[in-house]
């Protein structure tokens, strides 16, 4: 295994001898000989020569040596991915592909890593990307709204990003040539298709990329210390933007479910990157859509709001956590048994949850508990055993999910692993995923009490698999009845 510490960086700088024409829109005026030359001169070195090694390039080097293990002799070509547009010249934020994240800890748009088998120790790692246009050369800087620093932001240059990741770096114009000759190769696909055109046909039918998505998403399984840190700076915010959310209740009741989302999203931009997914603020029966993201409705005294939010945080890792409060900040009795209900089933699951287990073993107790409960409430067609019945599974119709999914870099983690390494697996220590129970009684179902119709309720919390069992990395956050409204009245 490579000795991160003491890594050594080299960049290739690219010259060339005609600049690519600017990336410009219709209406974008064409500027004079003049203005052209005024442009490029008179500008202050500005490379950042204070860069040093981050965090995230040791345990990221540490991360393709793994990788490096599993396809020997291999290419293995991983790309960040490009903009995608929202409408006609508009662009998404960039965020980068999770697979090079983890890889590399870089966040740069229009980037690859090539791990390029070395016949001896095992890949050598080149990263090729967009560096920041040189000012003496080209309009790229100036008149580029894609990439040009003054439309959209500064690029780190090729020796900066070096030396933050540890990394060997290159321009990007350099892939084509990089990725010639005579080697077995795999593309992590699915973000940047334009990587296919650059192998030949030979080589494309050489290719088994799903092998190596699958791959990247099973070492992702296993949370490394940095990771683990990540993941409770992310739980931290969320629980913070949640206290927002209930300081400003006056405000939400005024404005509805789009005051929640707003709000939790300002926490989430303040003090990280982004939110990790679209926020569920779902009030009234709009809980019952378990994927609720329009978030336009009202939120109304005496019902529930279900709110399923999490913070990604700067360096891209989430928290997925779900509070079901009363609006009002009391339960009604009905409300309160349901919820306790659906709490005792959550505990239940976490309880289930240790190395060895299976995956499922969390989903399998917490329904246990939801069926027995809605038995004695008599709020199923047929007795409990029959519905817990592999060929009855009756009690569905009002819990619809299943209770757990990995957490990391993606709010529904690891993905691409095979299932029976991971939803058919076992748990293993250093897992994180959440434990979800919910009910869910839609607004027309005849086959619950009127008083019922239109209730949703979930709690999620994020756990991590420890040696002896399972630590709640969002318990800090209130969940009991008598939790919830003590946080809500202060």
């Amino acid at each position: 295994m490579t000795d991160t510490t003491e890594t050594t960086t080299e960049t290739t700088e690219t010259t060339e001898t005609e600049a690519p024409a600017p990336k410009t829109a219709s209406h974008d005026n064409e500027p004079s000989p003049k203005l052209r030359a005024f442009m490029n001169s008179g500008w202050a070195d500005s490379e950042r020569h204070d860069v040093t090694l981050a965090d995230v390039g040791v345990w990221a080097a540490k991360r393709r040596d793994a990788l490096s293990q599993a396809f020997p002799g291999e290419r293995l070509v991983i790309p960040a991915g490009t903009y995608k547009v929202r409408s006609n010249d508009t662009d998404y934020v960039f965020r980068p592909h999770t697979d090079y994240v983890w890889l590399t800890g870089s966040q740069t748009s229009d980037a690859v890593l090539v791990l390029e088998p070395n016949g001896t120790s095992g890949h050598d790692a080149v990263l090729y990307f967009r560096p920041r246009a040189d000012r003496s050369q080209g309009e790229e800087f100036w008149r580029d709204r894609m990439y040009g620093e003054m439309w959209a932001g500064r690029r780190p240059s090729l020796t900066e990003t070096a030396k933050e990741f540890g990394l060997e770096t290159r321009h990007v114009d350099q892939l084509a040539d990089a990725l010639k000759g005579d080697v077995p190769t795999r593309v992590r696909r699915g973000e940047d298709e334009s990587i296919a055109s650059l192998l030949s046909g030979a080589r494309i039918e050489q290719l088994k990329d799903g092998e190596l998505a699958a791959t990247l998403s099973e070492l992702r399984l296993v949370k490394d210390a940095y990771e683990l840190e990540q993941l409770r700076d992310a739980v931290a915010i969320t629980h913070r933007g949640f206290s927002d959310v209930l300081a400003e209740m006056d405000k939400v009741r005024q404005y509805g479910e789009r005051w929640i989302e707003g709000t939790f999203w300002r926490r989430a931009r303040a003090e990280g990157n982004d939110v990790g997914y679209t926020s569920i603020a779902a009030a009234g029966p709009h809980a019952t859509t378990l994927h609720w993201i329009e978030n336009d409705g009202p939120v109304n005294d005496g019902t529930l709001m279900l709110l399923d939010m999490g913070v990604e945080n700067r360096q891209l890792y989430t928290a997925d956590i779900t509070r079901t409060l009363p609006v009002n900040g009391e339960f009604t009795p009905r409300q309160r048994d349901l919820y306790q209900l659906v709490l005792d089933a959550q505990n239940a699951g976490i309880e289930a949850l240790k190395p060895g287990a299976g995956f499922r073993s969390g989903h399998e107790a917490a329904m246990q508990v939801i069926v027995r409960g809605l038995d004695a409430m008599e709020l199923l067609p047929v007795p409990a055993e029959e519905a817990l019945d592999p060929e009855s599974r009756l009690y569905q119709r009002y819990t619809l999910h299943g209770v757990s999914h990995m957490l990391g870099l993606d709010v529904h983690d690891c993905a691409q692993a095979r299932n029976e390494n991971y939803r058919g697996g076992t748990v293993e220590t250093g897992y994180v995923l959440t434990v979800e129970p919910g009910l869910y009684f839609q607004a027309d179902d005849l086959t619950v009490p009127e008083d019922l119709r239109g209730i949703g309720i979930r709690i999620e919390d994020d756990i991590l698999i420890t040696d002896d069992g399972a630590e709640n990395l969002s318990e800090d956050m209130p969940r009991t009845v008598e939790g919830l409204q003590n946080w809500m009245a202060s």
